[in-house]
């Protein structure tokens, strides 16, 4: 590897679960995290943004973490990293911030050595330390994802999204870990309600692949967490249970939450009464909330390659103001 070589990644948030589909559904949305990496002399680390003030600025960092691990598993030691990061996608508030990370920091480290590991293999380890596949997937590949993991190989398929859907997302001003979330859901099931999340999963999955957007609120019903998690983010049963009617084409918690994300047709005429009802129902139950229109994104984790002699003459920051929205 020349000295001075950098290379940057943008890699993108992402949605999980799409209701039904537990740890085995996920989207690709469009708020992104941007990384620069580059080998040095002395680990040092660069980390702008309100969603980095408190994120680790030394060896514990996950990104400097997770490159350590591509190359020990490439076989080439590179010990000491710059590291550079910007992130607009919000903290354990079920958007997919730790797999954006992950990705981000697997995908730069790959690239710095020349990318002998396959995105397969990224993807395997990934999952290994995620401990499922569908944020981490649709982070790396773009687009939907519907993938089974098998506890050391994950298996997957990328489905291009709907051209006509969009997401709204509505972020509550609170955190919420996805241990605790999970730790609520029983750990065990009634066949009754296994085959209900298998049937609308197997729908859900379906409808996306073939734009049956009609389906889409039907099939994103689910009895398997939703219902337990509901307690940990006031406001979200009225939500679940009325969007439909304002607009919404249909509903999820996001990940493990808690961010709600509704799924709306593009001709969509109700989209301000949705973001009204949404942001109105949370603040009824005392919850402060923003919204965001998102697109699906198509690209997944995008890498470009920089050395010394400039194939990319911006700084990190001036290439960051260029991209982030307004």
């Amino acid at each position: 590897m020349s000295n001075g070589r950098k290379v940057r990644v943008k890699v993108p948030a992402s949605t999980a679960n799409l209701g039904p589909g537990f740890d085995t559904l996920g989207m690709a949305l469009s708020l992104y995290a941007w990384i620069e990496m580059g080998e040095t002399e002395q680990t040092g680390f660069h980390l702008y943004g309100d969603e980095m003030k408190d994120v680790p600025r030394d060896k514990s960092n996950l990104i400097y973490k997770v490159a350590q691990m591509v190359f020990d598993e490439a076989g080439v030691s590179v010990p000491e990293l710059e590291i550079s990061m910007y992130s607009e996608i919000p903290l354990t508030r079920g958007l997919g911030s730790s797999a954006s990370a992950i990705i981000g920091g697997m995908v730069a480290a790959n690239a710095l050595i020349g990318s002998p590991l396959s995105d397969e293999r990224i993807f395997d380890m990934a999952t290994a330390l995620e401990k499922h596949p569908d944020n981490v997937g649709a982070s790396l590949f773009g687009g939907i994802i519907c993938a089974a993991w098998d506890g050391s190989h994950a298996d997957v398929i990328r489905i291009e999204p709907p051209e006509d859907l969009e997401a709204l997302v509505v972020i509550p001003e609170f955190e919420l870990a996805t241990s605790k979330a999970r730790e609520v859901i029983p750990s065990s099931l009634t066949v009754a309600d296994a085959v209900y999340n298998i049937s609308r999963s197997s729908l859900l999955t379906g409808a996306l692949a073939s734009g049956r957007l009609d389906l889409i609120g039907a099939a994103m019903r689910d009895r398997l967490h939703q219902p337990y998690r509901a307690a940990l983010v006031p406001g979200m049963e009225a939500v679940l249970a009325e969007a439909t009617q304002h607009g919404a084409l249909g509903i999820a918690l996001s990940g493990a939450g808690p961010t709600l994300i509704a799924f709306v047709d593009r001709s969509e005429s109700r989209k301000g009464e949705l973001e009204a009802f949404l942001t109105e129902t949370m603040r009824n139950h005392g919850i402060e909330a923003q919204t965001k229109w998102l697109q699906p994104c198509r690209t997944g984790a995008l890498t470009e390659s920089m050395n010394e002699n400039g194939m990319q003459n911006q700084s990190f920051l001036d290439m960051i103001k260029g991209e982030v929205r307004s």
